[in-house]
């Protein structure tokens, strides 16, 4: 049996308990005599930002109860052995074990393509490289050299549901990772290293917001975040008249599918357009892949103000163009994680136009927060804001029948904001209401499941980063 060194004390989520009685109830996984590391990360609920991120806007995004926890003990036996006891799917093994030479077979660590090809060539295994990427990452960045491990991983967060299981998953296994090879990380380092993990090895084009959010966030406040390109500022407070609540639409979302990806590079062939209008200086950094000299927008795509948008280069941005002309015409874009397939047409004037829109959208949604919303016009203003962003996200192609099933109810119910959240393309609504509004959270729901046999889970609740909540130390 193993213990705690540390009291589980009364402001621990109530999951801690019950993952170590998880743990002993394994038992037979873990080497008997040889401490064991228990790290948690939450999901998140994406208020305001969501897929502006990559362009460089300010983000808002609330920890939710729900977290995956993760037990990490050293061994020698040369073999990293992963189990999940959260649902994966019926495809997928429980259980994954991947020689530790296979990933520095000559003593030196993989390069990133090598372990992506490695680790996520076989469907039903693909899930773990989320927590073997991170030795990857950690032996190519950090110099780290592991004899082995063992590691069992449970979760609440929604699998592929847009409050990203991924991130959780990266970030409690990338700390407990690192508390049993004595590797010390800070908070914005130990996102950076986990936004690494699925960028390069498992090969989603995410931003960094989840990651963020998973290692830094507070229980009961928003983190903001200024993604040029991971800036922590000041967290907001809810005033205590409003709550928000996430609604599941049962509809999977996948953060690396093709539709969040082409809207991704879009935003980029726009940013690469404006920069040729704006007559800035550009070089071929490698094919496909330019450099622009940008003191104005420091290359980013959200701190083009939406007047210059408006005046100076909506026009010049076409709604779709084909690959191979703009790669003909502009060479490439300044994405490191994208390319431009030159076989395909993106759509350019909308993916370029939401990220400049929404960083101003969420600029004003925190400075009505912050001011405290104490009136119902403003708290409007706040809901306002939410169903603009939600509208942008389709007019992106990035929404479903069902979310938008979902927000349609949600104002009908008369609650003051709802928008979907994430990479879109399904997953969950995020929702503004008056506090209080549990019941009414709790009908849209069900309205939602009369409607359309889709079973709608609410998301409440909140919880801390895996910084604040640290690294608990199991003895045997």
């Amino acid at each position: 049996m193993w213990g705690v060194d540390r009291s589980v004390d009364a402001k621990q989520p109530p999951d801690v308990e019950r993952f170590i009685s998880t743990v002993n109830a394994n038992a037979d996984f873990f080497e008997q005599k040889t401490p064991i590391s228990v790290a948690r990360a939450p999901g998140r609920l994406d208020l305001m930002g969501g897929i502006a991120d990559y362009s460089g806007a300010l983000v808002l995004e609330l920890p939710l109860g729900v977290a995956t926890l993760v037990a990490a003990q050293p061994t020698r036996d040369g073999r990293l052995t992963v189990r999940s006891l959260a649902p994966l799917g019926n495809a997928a093994d429980i259980e994954v074990t991947v020689p530790v030479e296979s990933l520095a077979p000559s003593g030196a660590a993989l390069e990133y393509p090598e372990a992506r090809a490695l680790l996520t060539a076989q469907s039903r295994r693909r899930w773990a490289a989320y927590v073997v990427g991170a030795f990857v990452v950690l032996a190519r960045e950090r110099g780290l050299a592991s004899d082995g491990a063992r590691i069992l991983v449970d979760s609440t967060v929604p699998l592929g549901k847009g409050v990203s299981s991924s991130a959780a998953l990266e970030v409690a296994a990338m700390n407990a990772i690192c508390a049993v090879h004595g590797v010390s990380l800070e908070g914005r380092d130990l996102a950076l290293l986990c936004q690494m993990i699925e960028n390069l090895v498992v090969g989603a084009p995410c931003g960094v917001m989840d990651q963020m959010t998973a290692a830094c966030g507070e229980r009961d406040r928003l983190l903001a975040l200024l993604c040029q390109p991971a800036e922590l500022q000041a967290p907001v407070v809810l005033p205590p008249e409003l709550e928000v609540w996430g609604i599941d639409s049962g509809i999977r979302h996948e953060v690396g599918g093709a539709d969040y990806g082409a809207v991704r590079v879009g935003a980029f062939m726009g940013y690469r357009i404006i920069a040729d209008a704006a007559g800035l200086a550009v070089t071929a950094s490698s094919e496909g892949r330019v450099h622009v000299d940008d003191p104005q927008w420091c290359g980013y795509l959200a701190n083009v103000t939406p007047s210059q948008w408006e005046s100076r280069f909506r026009n010049a941005v076409p709604e779709v163009i084909d690959g191979a002309f703009f790669l003909r015409r502009f060479a490439g874009i300044t994405d490191s994680i994208t390319r431009v397939d030159p076989a395909r047409s993106y759509a350019v004037r909308q993916p370029t136009a939401h990220p400049i829109y929404e960083h101003h959208r969420v600029q004003r949604f925190r400075a009505l927060l912050e001011s405290g919303a104490a009136a119902e016009e403003e708290r409007v203003q706040l809901g306002e804001l939410m169903y603009q962003s939600h509208a942008s996200y389709s007019a992106c192609g990035l929404g479903t029948s069902g979310t938008d099933r979902l927000v349609a109810l949600a104002r009908d119910a008369g609650v003051y904001g709802a928008k979907i959240t994430g990479g879109g393309s399904g997953g969950v609504v995020a929702v503004l209401t008056r506090a209080g509004s549990a019941a009414v959270v709790q009908g849209i729901a069900r309205e939602y499941q009369r409607l359309t046999g889709r079973q709608a889970t609410v998301l409440g609740g909140s919880s801390d980063g895996a910084v604040r909540f640290g690294v608990l130390r199991l003895n045997p």
